[in-house]
């Protein structure tokens, strides 16, 4: 580094904070050097030249941002003139309707549209899942069967089954009730 006279050499838009202090204390050392006296008239020359160069920076910064604000003076006034174009064509168009939070615009047209409401959805979703449930319980069933545990068990079953609803008054609900535990009970114990 040059010490703090070459921040003056750097351009205007290089310029620092640490270059500004620099060339503040450069220009301040110039002032004192003008009292002391015996070297006036280079002191004076060397001031004017550093005074002059931050003028000229400051000018080169001014005339930046001026050319840089009048860009964005443009930009917005052409940005402005787009936003009326659209405005007033969307007056001209078809208003579109307005609409409420639960309700949305469909496109008959598109092969992906929904076309069953959410309820209907919601029907379909929980028969489904009744189904699932009769499913799992007819693949057990079945894998019973598969395991002959049921067709031996069966003819003691139906035995049993025979003498519940011969020697009791209760409902079918009862009966179906003791027919599964007896079931369970010959299954558990391999019978």
């Amino acid at each position: 580094d040059g010490g703090p006279e070459s921040a003056l050499e750097k351009s205007p838009f290089q310029l620092t904070a640490a270059d500004v202090y620099d060339i503040s204390s450069v220009v301040g050392r110039d002032l004192l050097q003008l009292r002391a006296g015996p070297q006036l008239p280079a002191a004076r020359a060397r001031l004017q030249f550093r005074i002059v160069r931050v003028l000229e920076m400051l000018e080169a910064l001014v005339s930046e941002s001026s050319v840089a604000e009048e860009q964005l003076r443009r930009e917005r006034d052409s940005l402005r003139r787009e936003l009326e174009q659209l405005r007033a064509a969307a007056r001209g168009s078809d208003p579109q309707p307005s609409l409420g939070p639960d309700q949305m615009v469909i496109d008959l047209t598109d092969p992906n549209r929904p076309r069953f409401t959410l309820q209907e959805l919601r029907d379909v979703l929980q028969e489904r899942n009744q189904l699932k449930a009769q499913l799992l319980v007819v693949q057990e069933e079945l894998q019973c069967y598969k395991s002959g545990i049921i067709s031996q068990k069966r003819d003691q079953t139906e035995v049993l089954e025979k003498e519940a609803t011969g020697s009791s008054a209760g409902s079918s609900k009862d009966r179906e009730e003791k027919t599964i535990i007896k079931r369970l009970f010959s299954f558990k114990h391999g019978k």
